[in-house]
């Protein structure tokens, strides 16, 4: 038994040496004590000295005599109860921060205070607390890990509050002046606790003015400990979770899940973000509520500049790395940040869509990076695709040489696109952002749609045409879209119309083959008319010079011009 804490009474060495005589004389018992399934026997008048429930039990009961009494409903049962009888019999036993609470309960319980008899056992064990266990951060922690399972006389008690407010105000002290090492050694001790009581704590500590960043440092430690295999893998490679949703387990830790976010402090920028990825993806993983994904997501969004490709992936795989989660959450994310940027924008008096911020750069670049890994996934749909590469603002990315990579490998990755939806995919690049070394390997690429080849082979022509090195004098992005677009449209007539050439040729030759008569020949030449009266109208669209600076379309075909040898213009690629 610990040391007393104040002198004993004449009373208690008395009851000591009664015990003791007791024992030594092997006096029969007269009473059984039930506590669960442990049966204790035990002496009446030792019992009723020190305890006033039990003295109300024996007088009040109608038996002539009491043989058994049933006491199931002591807290901590029947390791408590027999510390209790231990403490009637003078029998010296220990005290430990671990029992002092459960002691101090069932002294309660049982009535025995000092109010009944002096130096009883409800004021040895609050001399404890006072004295002992709640002089340390380390012991009211222990001490109120007791008492989860003491509620709620625990909390009538004040023993619940009064280790809060002692484990608070030691944390903030820590935190601000570590005494120990490592220096948040503190939270590791506060992480042992129920979710309950630690939120409970946590508050405590944002009203004594625990900064924002030392509430996150516990939170993280709390959501390590509790959600290890789900928070703490990072890697995206992690266990295969053979656990069911629906599983008590699961959902033990969606409701755990949810009281953590709840716990989070307002100051939306307090945690690191790689953190918050992990929370969310264990979020998504367990079904949280909207309510609090969305929380998180906002969170992310705010911070979202020092994202990293890893961060993102973390979101968008499942735990064993195989399949893609639901991409929801990456273009909420996203969007969430671009709004942001926007009223920031707006607010600085600045134009959002020509210029774009330094943070909505690096994230722009991040998220090609990102696009560009998860463009390998067969399932990955081109709306996915799309929809995440169009949330970023045309004017935060001056060189598109990353989205072209993302945009190769998801072509290459996905072989059996036709031209439209090759075509799909590559809308959302622009060619004429893209840098010489790019738009050169673009020309040679087989992947691409012959639209975008057209516009890459195209923008270098104009460069050349213009000067080359001298940006002053090359067309801007509008006038050049404007040409290329007229001559792609030129070079499918040229097509059309080559194809309905090739039809003719091979009609005329089948008609001389068959020696038609006359009446068939006059048939030939009456359709000679229409079939070059339809050639003229359409050669006459395809003027090339139209947008040149060698229009002749003002020359009047009398003045004598030599016609002999016109110039052969090729308007194909090959």
């Amino acid at each position: 038994m610990a040391t007393p804490l104040r002198s004993n009474s004449r009373l208690s060495t008395a009851m000591e040496r009664t015990g003791q005589w007791v024992f030594s004389q092997e006096i029969p018992t007269d009473v059984i004590v039930e506590v669960g399934e442990a049966n204790f026997n035990l002496h009446k008048f030792m019992l009723v000295a020190k305890s006033n429930y039990i003295r109300k039990l024996i007088m009040e009961t109608n038996e002539a005599d009491l043989t058994r009494i049933n006491l199931s409903e002591i807290p901590g049962g029947p390791e408590i109860f027999e510390k209790a009888a231990k403490f009637c019999y003078g029998v010296n036993f220990e005290i430990t921060v671990h029992n002092v609470a459960a002691l101090r309960c069932a002294a309660e319980y049982l009535q025995m205070t000092d109010k009944y008899c002096d130096n009883n056992l409800a004021g040895r064990t609050e001399d404890f607390l006072s004295q002992v266990a709640l002089s340390s951060l380390s012991g009211a922690v222990v001490v109120l890990k007791s008492c989860e399972d003491l509620l709620p006389m625990a909390e009538e008690l004040k023993i619940v509050q009064r280790c809060i407010d002692v484990a608070s105000a030691r944390a903030c002290n820590e935190a601000s002046f570590p005494c120990r090492t490592p220096p948040n050694w503190w939270t590791e001790e506060l992480s042992i606790l129920d979710v309950e009581l630690f939120g409970r704590i946590i508050g405590a500590m944002k009203q004594r003015g625990a900064k924002p960043l030392t509430i996150a440092t516990a939170l993280i430690t709390y959501a390590e400990r509790w959600l290890r295999d789900l928070v703490r893998d990072h890697s995206g490679n992690g266990i295969k979770c053979s656990e069911p949703i629906d599983s008590d387990l699961r959902i033990q830790q969606r409701e755990l899940l949810e009281s953590i976010v709840q716990l989070l402090p307002a100051e939306k920028a307090a945690f690191p973000i790689h953190f918050l990825c992990c929370l969310l993806r264990c979020a998504i993983f367990l079904k949280a509520s909207s309510a609090r994904r969305n929380d998180v997501e906002k969170r992310i969004s705010l911070i979202l500049e020092h994202v990293t490709v890893d961060d993102l992936l973390v979101l968008s795989f499942t735990y064993d790395g195989e399949r893609l989660f639901d991409l929801d959450s990456v273009r909420r994310i996203i969007s969430g940040f671009v709004e942001k940027e926007k009223s920031m924008a707006v607010f600085n008096g600045g134009d959002f869509r020509e210029v774009s911020s330094s943070a909505m750069q690096r994230v722009a670049k991040t998220v090609d990076a990102y696009l560009a890994e998860i463009a390998t996934v067969v399932e990955l749909s081109i709306s996915k695709f799309n929809g995440i590469a169009n949330l970023v603002p045309k004017g935060a990315r001056k060189v598109e040489d990353d989205l072209y990579r993302a945009i190769d490998i998801y072509l290459k990755s996905h072989p059996n696109l036709d031209e439209i939806e090759r075509e799909k995919v590559c809308s959302s690049m622009d060619p004429l952002k893209l840098s010489y070394e790019a738009r050169v390997h673009a020309s040679q690429n087989k992947r691409l749609p012959v639209q975008i080849v057209l516009h890459a082979l195209y923008y270098d022509q104009l460069k050349l045409r213009s000067g080359g090195a001298d940006d002053r004098n090359q067309p801007d992005a509008v006038t050049t879209r404007n040409q290329l677009q007229a001559d792609v449209s030129l070079v499918k007539e040229n097509e059309a119309l080559r194809t309905e050439l090739l039809k003719m040729k091979m009609y005329i030759s089948d008609m001389q083959k068959n020696n038609q008569t006359g009446t068939s020949s006059k048939s030939i030449g009456t359709r000679k008319p229409t079939f070059f009266s339809s050639m003229s109208k359409t050669l006459g669209k395809l003027n090339p010079f139209r947008h040149g600076s060698k229009d002749t379309s003002h020359i009047d075909d009398n003045l004598g011009v030599d016609v002999t040898k016109p110039r052969r213009r090729r308007f194909s690629i090959s």
